[in-house]
This record gives structure tokens, sequence and C-alpha cells, in this order.
């Protein structure tokens, strides 16, 4: 980690926000980064992350959760399956839908992706003081609080 000064000062909302996007938007591109070594795309893995959220979802549902058209959705699915990460199961009343499911597989891939994740943010984490990860700590109480609102 880098040297930090740290200054108390007042910041104006309007002035705080676009700093605070702009540090949470290079963090998380950053924490996406740290993933174990694999032939999954990103627009993969959002995929697969959706499905195992939400359980299943027919591929329409899938395209419109991860805004992107279905003819598009229809290449990830099937790279998926390929890798045996995703199932289709008949919808259970309309004939001419199916349901999308990631499988046991789909869902240890995530979680491998998930531990190597958070071992590369632990890892950054350790080599702050301990005063610094309590300030963390109590911003990501108040993070979340505002992604309720």
């Amino acid at each position: 980690m880098t040297e930090r000064t740290v200054t108390a000062k007042r910041v104006p909302p309007a002035q705080l926000a676009p700093q605070l996007r702009n540090a949470i938007t290079r963090l998380n591109r950053r924490v996406r980064q740290a993933r174990p070594v694999g032939d999954l795309t990103g627009s993969q893995l959002s995929a697969l992350t959706s499905l195992n959220l939400a359980g299943a979802l027919t591929p329409r549902e899938l395209s419109d959760v991860e805004r992107v058209q279905p003819p598009t959705m229809t290449k990830i699915v099937a790279k998926l399956e390929e890798r045996g990460l995703v199932q289709r199961t008949p919808h259970p009343t309309d004939g001419r839908q199916v349901i999308l499911a990631a499988t046991e597989g789909g869902r240890a891939v995530l979680e491998q992706f998930e531990r190597a994740r958070n071992q590369w943010l632990a890892d950054q984490l350790a080599e702050l003081t301990e005063e610094e990860r309590d300030t963390l700590r109590r911003a990501a109480d108040i993070l979340q609080e505002i992604a309720r609102a």
C-alpha cells in the first residue's frame, strides 16, 4: 500500500459523491480482476452469478437482468452449458420456455471466484493499520445503509 495522509476536513456531499463513486468503482474493478485462472468471461461470470442469486430464470429474464440482448445471452448460456455450469429444464407452465439454473459445478466455480476475491482484499486490508481497518468497517456499514435507501 502507499503512504496515505489522512486529514480531517469537511467535504460537501456534492463534492464527496464523485470521489466516493470513483473510489468504489476502482476498487470494484480491482477486486473483479482478482480471480482464479480460468476462461470464464466477465459476462459469463455475471450471468452465472445472476442465476445463482435468483435460483432460476428464463433466458429472457436473464437477458433482462443482465441488460443484454437475447441473442447475446443465448451465446453466453451456451458457453456456460458447455462447461456444465448451467442446466436447462422445461418450464412448468409454458412448454415453449425453459428455465435456466446454476449447477452444483457452477456454484462451486462462483465460490472459487469469491474466495480468490476475498483473499485479495484481505491481503490489501492486512497492510492497513488497525485504525484504518476500523474506519473501513464503519464505512462498510454506512455504505450498506446507503445501498438500502
